[in-house]
């Protein structure tokens, strides 16, 4: 495994700056019922729409939501491979974490006449 130069050129580092804000994230699980036009969207939030709007804005950039506009109504729509990278990734983290926390506890559980330490 190699460590990336450019952190812009993980495909990874969009999606999690994406979902690195509360706002954004509350917005990816409503999408996740289904498409909304942006002011329903909006609508919970206690922020001017242009406000808003920077976060649908990024969402899209980062390639985790869809928009289309047909006349003044712009609907978002959730882009599920999009996170499914992430998804992964996370899922291969906490393999290798419970890996290690299974061999700490193993270690913590040998009797202390197990126990390589001197003292």
């Amino acid at each position: 495994m190699t460590a990336t130069a450019d952190p812009a050129a993980e495909p990874l580092s969009p999606v999690f700056q994406a979902l690195g804000h509360p706002t954004r994230r509350a917005v990816v699980e409503r999408l996740g019922a289904g498409a909304a036009t942006v002011t329903e969207l909006a609508a919970p939030f206690d922020m001017a729409l242009p406000s808003f709007l920077q976060h649908v804005r990024l969402l899209e950039a980062s390639g985790v939501v869809a928009t289309e506009k047909r006349g003044r109504v712009r609907t978002v729509r959730l882009v599920p491979s999009a996170l499914l990278a992430a998804s992964e990734w996370l899922a291969r983290q906490r393999a290798v974490w419970d890996a290690r926390i299974d061999r700490l506890d193993a270690f913590l559980q040998r009797p202390e006449s197990d126990s390589k330490d001197p003292r």
